[in-house]
């Protein structure tokens, strides 16, 4: 991106070498990749001087050539053949003397003393064209009366001569693609140390003259155009534009066009919003309408190519037909040119995301398309608008014609962010004052809505897309300050932590290598799934789904809020080739929207969790000889559930036990720890699995696995030594009523019985004829050690005593003798 130091200047007032300009950009974050001085006009008029003709003649040899003397100041006096035929006595002329280089496009040549038609001339007197002002060859340049003779023309015409900085612009610094832009970041690094002012040009004398030329506008597609200004201005004359607006775009790489086309490309390097001007007069029906188009509509752009449009390009049209890529391209009829009178301006904001694919489907990239791609400030656009209103009417004579048309369908608000002091010296690792921080936020037109004791509550504005977070706040301010202000401590400090934090890919591995050496395979199934699996379920709410704004097939139109339904997909995909014994596994991250009213930034919209989930159905093992095959069941998901909670060290007495979602599961168990979901699993419900076609059961369990590593990263590793005292085993068996899941038993014992309870089992359950309907019997095993020395038989019987009295009285159990 190139970026003129005199045009920089219009907004901050400084006086430092373009060098130094070039090191402090670079040193906040602009990079100057290249610094070339730009000579306005070619040559910079050296060698040119004011003259004055005190004689002349018409050519005794040639009636279209006239002898002239010229005075050039200090007392010389040129003879000098010219012929221009506007030519005359006293006029003060522009003088190339003997040795002066000019330039004529790429062409230069060198005055010489020459001999024309016997006479010798010792300079030339310059015309417009000769000398790179126009390139207008009616006749010799007449300067005014009070031009002194011998001044320089370089300093009469006022040339200075500019500095171009090539910056190259990362994506996330939109707000920089503009000349305002840098000289705010500019403005900002030199306000906390020499005093500037940032001088942001005025609209205040925007004024309508009359409402006689209304366009309305109309926008169907509201997801692809955010917002849309426009205003329609009358009876303009469209010619070359003034001097300084061509060399203002020269200077940055840009051909002049016309007056009004210039100012719509001034605007847009000044400010970083994009314009484009149509020919009010093919705004057929007088009303704009913001649309897709048919698949395959045939629209020629200004460059002369007819293209065909997609049915997903956002076209601007009239009542008729489309007028002009939206954000990207203008079409050839609606343009402005030499005949056009009445013109209609637009200042719009565009989806960053149907700007690219459209720039990308036809292959273009123009100013607009790149601004608009990467997130242009949508809350610029009318301000944008009244400036390039009042720079044509001064510059074409036009008069405003409507007022103001803005359709802003969904407003985007600047949005808070609490900045706490603390963080901000911790993130830097160096104390910045309370006040400059002040400063510094400031002068990035960020405001500060709440001052308190420890922070500051901020709202960043809109130009911002890469400021969301608190800590990007904090890069903003380290990036004013300067980096190379942070001093390097002579000692070097570290926080040691003697427990290491768990590795989540690590431990990723470690549990995807156990459940591959037990017969798992992992799959990896698409993030993006069908929207129909949420419809009418209480659990994943069709609500909460996050939607893809451009999904390549209705079958994937959603981000996926759980792995149940990829998985089942592979189930099913696999049971239609006659694979019936399955075990898998999948690690996938799982999508939703995020209702919370605590949201920080943006990118809080959203939540974005790891789950793990495993799916057994089928046989546990294949007929043979040895062993006749038997079909998983619900203890055997358990059993893997367990063992991979058990790898991390989350012990089942830790947990709270559940029931899960009957819709998902006919039976089966919820883990809890600390009011948050670890797992749930079970027996998949006959309703979820008929729609997929699946007739076999499957057994399924879905790890939230954020939030397993939480808990994990805040157990305290204990160590002991192996006792040397020997474990006592005693069992009980009592009838309890169906309803009444082990873990209570489980809950229950280590709640009563905390010092010498080491372990627990249950290894009989038995339902059946032989007990009492709607009871069931389980046979469980204490074991039970005393690390200092063995237990008696006595204490042995008072601990089972005691746990058997709880079971009776809690829950209601018949102890079986």
């Amino acid at each position: 991106m190139k970026i003129s130091y005199n045009w920089l200047k219009e907004y901050i007032k400084i006086d430092l070498a373009a060098s130094k300009v070039a090191e402090i950009l670079t040193s906040i974050g602009l990079e100057v990749e290249a610094l070339e001085k730009f000579e306005v006009i070619k040559g910079g008029l050296e060698g040119l001087v004011v003259g004055k003709v005190i004689e002349c003649q018409k050519h005794p040899d040639a009636d279209n050539l006239s002898l002239t003397k010229v005075d050039i100041g200090n007392s010389t006096l040129l003879n000098i053949v010219c012929g221009a035929p506007n030519v005359t006595i006293y006029q003060k002329v522009v003088v190339a003397t003997i040795g002066t280089t000019l330039y004529k496009g790429d062409n230069k040549f060198e005055i010489k003393k020459a001999k024309i038609r016997g006479i010798e001339s010792y300079g030339m007197i310059c015309a417009e064209d000769e000398i790179g002002l126009s390139n207008l060859h009616e006749g010799i340049i007449v300067l005014k009366d009070d031009a002194i003779p011998g001044t320089p023309m370089r300093e009469y015409f006022n040339i200075n001569d500019d500095y171009i900085f090539e910056i190259g612009l990362t994506p996330n610094r939109i707000d920089a693609a503009s000349h305002y832009g840098v000289a705010r970041d500019l403005a900002a690094y030199l306000q906390h140390r020499n005093p500037v002012v940032l001088e942001k040009p005025s609209v205040e004398n925007f004024v309508v003259d009359s409402t006689d030329y209304k366009i309305d506008v109309n926008i169907q597609n509201k997801e692809a155009c955010i917002r849309y200004s426009g205003v329609t201005i009358s009876n303009v004359s469209i010619k070359e534009s003034p001097i300084w607006l061509q060399d203002r775009l020269r200077s940055i790489g840009l051909r002049p066009i016309n007056n009004v086309v210039d100012v719509t490309n001034f605007v847009l390097f000044e400010t970083g919003q994009p314009l484009h001007a149509f020919n009010a007069e093919y705004i057929k029906g007088k009303k704009i309408i913001i649309k897709t188009v048919n698949d395959r509509t045939k629209f020629s752009t200004l460059d002369g190519i007819e293209r065909t449009l997609s049915s997903n390009d956002l076209m601007i049209c009239n009542v008729q037909e489309p007028m002009c890529i939206a954000g990207i391209f203008g079409g050839i009829n609606s343009g402005v040119t030499e005949n056009t009178k009445n013109i209609f301006i637009e200042s719009a904001n565009f989806n960053p995301v149907f700007i690219r694919k459209t720039a990308r489907r036809h292959g273009l990239s123009t100013d607009s398309s790149f601004r608009f791609e990467r997130g242009a400030d949508p809350n610029i656009t009318v301000y944008a608008l009244k400036r390039a209103a009042l720079l044509i009417k001064e510059i074409t004579g036009g008069k405003i014609s409507s007022e103001i048309i803005d359709v802003y369908p969904k407003p985007v608000s600047d949005y808070t962010v609490e900045l706490n002091f603390a963080n901000v010296d911790q993130l830097i690792g160096q104390h910045i004052p309370k006040d400059t921080i002040k400063e510094i936020i400031r002068s990035l037109e960020i405001k500060i809505i709440a001052v308190k004791e420890k922070s500051l509550l901020l709202e960043i504005p809109t130009y911002k897309v890469d400021v969301q977070r608190e800590v990007d706040v904090i890069e903003e301010i380290l990036r004013i300050y300067g980096y190379n202000n942070i001093e390097v401590s002579e000692r070097v400090s570290s926080n040691i932590s003697y427990i290491q934090k768990p590795d989540k890919e690590k431990i990723n591995n470690a549990i995807s290598n156990y459940l591959a050496s037990n017969g798992f395979y992992e799959m990896i199934t698409n993030s993006l799934t069908k929207v129909t699996y949420y419809n009418n379920n209480d659990l994943w709410k069709e609500s909460n789904l996050v939607k893809i704004l451009n999904p390549l097939s209705s079958d994937l139109g959603v981000m996926r809020q759980t792995l149940l339904y990829s998985g089942l997909e592979s189930v099913t995909n696999n049971l239609n080739r006659k694979q019936t014994n399955l075990k898998m596994f999948e690690f996938g991250n799982c999508y939703m929207i995020n209702n919370s009213e605590n949201k920080q930034n943006r990118q809080e919209n959203y939540l974005e969790d790891l789950h793990l989930s495993l799916f057994v159905t089928g046989n546990k093992n294949s007929d043979s000889w040895t062993q006749k095959s038997s079909s998983v069941s619900y203890y055997y998901i358990k059993s893997y559930v367990e063992n991979v909670l058990k790898r991390l060290s989350i012990p089942a007495s830790n947990l709270i036990f559940y029931n899960p979602n009957e819709t998902i599961f006919s039976e089966g168990q919820s883990y809890y720890y600390k009011e948050k979901e670890l797992v749930s699993f079970g027996l998949l419900s006959k309703n979820i699995l008929i729609n997929f076609e699946i007739k076999q059961p499957v057994y399924y369990a879905e790890f939230f696995w954020n939030n397993v590593l939480s808990n994990l990263s805040k157990q305290n590793m204990k160590f002991s030594e192996l006792s040397n005292f020997p474990v006592v085993r005693r069992d009980i068996a009592m009838l309890l009523d169906k309803q009444i899941p082990y873990s209570k038993v489980v809950e229950i014992a280590n709640k009563c019985e905390k010092k010498f309870l080491q372990n627990i089992n249950l290894f009989d359950v038995y339902e059946g004829d032989k007990i009492p309907e709607n009871k069931k019997s389980y046979a469980v095993s204490f074991h039970l050690q005393d690390t200092s020395k063995t237990l008696n038989e006595f204490q042995i019987e008072q601990i089972m005593k005691k746990l058997t009295d709880a079971f009776e009285k809690e829950l209601g159990a018949q102890i079986r003798k």
